[in-house]
């Protein structure tokens, strides 16, 4: 019998109903994937869960020819979340937006706008973009670290516009026909090398004061990133070991940032296939294993490691270690990148095994069992200090979603590790943040 905690873990719920190759199941409502309902249902059971948020992915470009492919087109986010902002009362928020293709008032008014219709409860996942380039005027994407340097910037003047309403700005005081405070609301004059930008933002302060900031960079740059500037971050992390040498990192830069480490959460995605027995999940897993385009696939892995050719590699031989580049010098996902070229250079690693990991969970954790089994996979990684909780994943899509918040999440709440109630409104309540005034 495990024992009972006295910490709880976080834990988000992907925004999503389709795995990458589960819409060929006759049950996958596939046919749904542009209407609002099933994406209710995620949010409804993420809620009666008790979940800390639902997490919403987002892509700019659309890669072709991928017929095959679910998710070739996407809702656009801060819409979809508004409308889910709408049906639910206390899960937060989490949407995905680039600073590589937005502009900071637009976005510091649009999240705040979301805020305001949750009543606190929106989170930014910020990206700054791996592909959409060609929609944007660009001939190519800019390189890996002014793509971050634009990014920091960018955080410093919507972090200015979300302040330029103090608090108590907002009045309404009808007997003196005074709406709000002039001297509470000010102007912001940045001028830096890539945004000028007066302000004041035209829409009063968040009701967290600003959106919970969360980041999942894994390169050397993308780590000092979220040092400076993360509350939540996301990490694709297979291998425990490397979980916790990851998250000790993260913490030690955060520390030297001068900020509390404790006020950082380092959530690693997880993939999970339930079943009333180990046999169940596992034949579940294999058959989503049958399911990956392994041409697709493979190309797609070329394309992660910057153009290189695998074409002449059988399945289930090792990928040529003269052939890897390194990571450092790729241009749009080095982080990522990373974890499948030490993935290559494991023991007994072939192409096969790189390819089903990308096809599977694109190099996230992937676990398939019982509730038990899962339950025990997200205590053990909290108990050695690998992770504070998991961005988690449901490859069955909303059947998983179910198993997983009425059979895996009680098992949680019996060992201590997740919380019963909500005790408070906001998602920054939820992850134990206070507001920022």
């Amino acid at each position: 019998m495990s024992k009972r905690h006295d910490r709880h873990v976080h834990l988000g719920l992907w925004l999503t109903f389709l795995d990458a190759s589960a819409w060929r199941d006759p049950a996958s409502r596939a046919e749904e994937l542009n209407t609002l309902a099933p994406y209710v249902e995620v949010a409804e059971i993420g809620e009666r869960a008790k979940f800390d948020a639902l997490i919403r992915g987002d892509g700019l470009g659309l890669p072709l020819p991928a017929p095959d492919q679910a998710f070739a087109g996407s809702l656009e986010i801060v819409t979809l979340l508004a409308a889910l902002a709408a049906r639910t009362e206390r899960i937060g928020l989490i949407g995905t937006a680039s600073t590589t293709f937005s502009e900071p008032y637009n976005l510091a008014r649009t999240l705040a706008t979301l805020d305001h219709l949750s009543n606190g409860r929106v989170g930014w996942n910020i990206v700054t973009s791996v592909a959409g380039e060609e929609q944007f005027g660009y001939d190519e994407i800019p390189g890996h670290d002014a793509r971050y340097e634009r990014a920091d910037e960018f955080i410093e003047v919507v972090s200015k516009l979300w302040a330029s309403w103090e608090p108590g700005a907002v009045l309404i005081d009808r007997e003196n026909g005074v709406f709000f405070d002039p001297d509470k609301i000010h102007r912001i004059d940045h001028e830096g090398k890539h945004f000028r930008v007066a302000g004041p933002l035209n829409i009063a302060r968040p009701p967290q004061g600003r959106p919970v900031l969360v980041q999942a960079g894994d390169s050397e740059t993308g780590r000092n990133f979220a040092a400076r500037h993360a509350e939540v971050v996301f990490t694709a992390q297979n291998d425990i070991a490397r979980a916790r040498a990851f998250y000790d990192d993260v913490k030690a830069r955060v520390r030297r940032q001068g900020r509390d480490e404790t006020r950082v959460s380092i959530l690693p995605g997880l993939v999970v296939t339930i079943g009333a027995t180990e046999a169940e999940a596992r034949e579940l897993h294999e058959r989503f294993l049958g399911q990956i385009d392994y041409e697709r696939t493979r190309q797609n892995l070329e394309s992660l490691l910057g153009g290189i050719d695998l074409s002449d590699v059988g399945l289930d031989e090792p990928v040529p270690r003269e052939r890897l580049p390194q990571a450092a010098a790729l241009t749009r996902q080095p982080g990522r990148a990373q974890i499948f070229l030490d993935l290559a250079g494991e023991e007994g690693a072939t192409l096969r095994r790189l390819l089903q990991a990308l096809g599977t969970s694109h190099g996230h954790g992937r676990v398939f069992g019982t509730p038990e089994q899962i339950a025990g996979h997200i205590e053990r990684w909290a108990e050695a200090g690998a992770a504070d909780g998991f961005a988690i994943s449901p490859a069955q899509g909303l059947a998983g979603a179910r198993a997983l918040a009425d059979e895996v999440v009680p098992i949680l709440q019996d060992r201590g590790l997740f919380r019963r109630e909500y005790t408070g409104r906001t998602l920054r309540d939820h992850l134990g943040l206070a507001p920022v005034w």
